[in-house]
């Protein structure tokens, strides 16, 4: 099966690339390897929701808002190779997690960029990773996630 068939037996769908917001390109392809750049969870142009993990957003909320971000950070990726199947394995994910000083729980919420990537290309979508809390993202985004694929 795909990772494009994978994603509609999932019920989701690839969205367009996000616009970069700043002086920079959604992702580059540097030899075997794809380096996103950090994807907010927009979702047709805006952000579902703002604010701090811990205060104006759950748990729960934040892990679907990771789980937007590695959406598209594959488009992303897919703008860059044609084809999802092309990727030979994520290597390495970093989530960034605004959250409120007493917010521990910023690797459950990058479970939810994770387990995307593991359902959607199985093996090959397990990875090292790396789940910070920052004070503030861009827009005001509880959750951003960056990502290299190898390809």
């Amino acid at each position: 099966m795909t990772p494009e068939e994978k994603l509609a037996e999932l019920g989701l769908t690839l969205p367009e690339v996000v616009a970069p917001l700043a002086a920079y390109v959604p992702a580059v392809r540097s030899g075997d390897y794809v380096y996103t750049s950090g994807q907010v969870p927009m979702v047709d142009g805006k952000l579902p929701q703002t604010g701090k993990v811990g205060a104006e957003v759950s748990l729960e909320e934040a892990r679907e808002l990771a789980r937007i971000c590695a959406l598209n950070a594959l488009a992303a990726v897919k703008s860059q190779i044609g084809d999802l199947s092309k990727i030979k394995r994520i290597v390495k994910v970093v989530v960034f997690v605004a959250s409120t000083p007493d917010f521990t729980a910023q690797p459950q919420v990058g479970n939810g960029a994770s387990e995307l990537l593991r359902d959607v290309l199985g093996d090959l979508g397990v990875h090292a990773r790396s789940a910070v809390g920052v004070t503030v993202l861009p827009l005001d985004a509880p959750v951003e996630v960056e990502l290299i694929a190898e390809v």
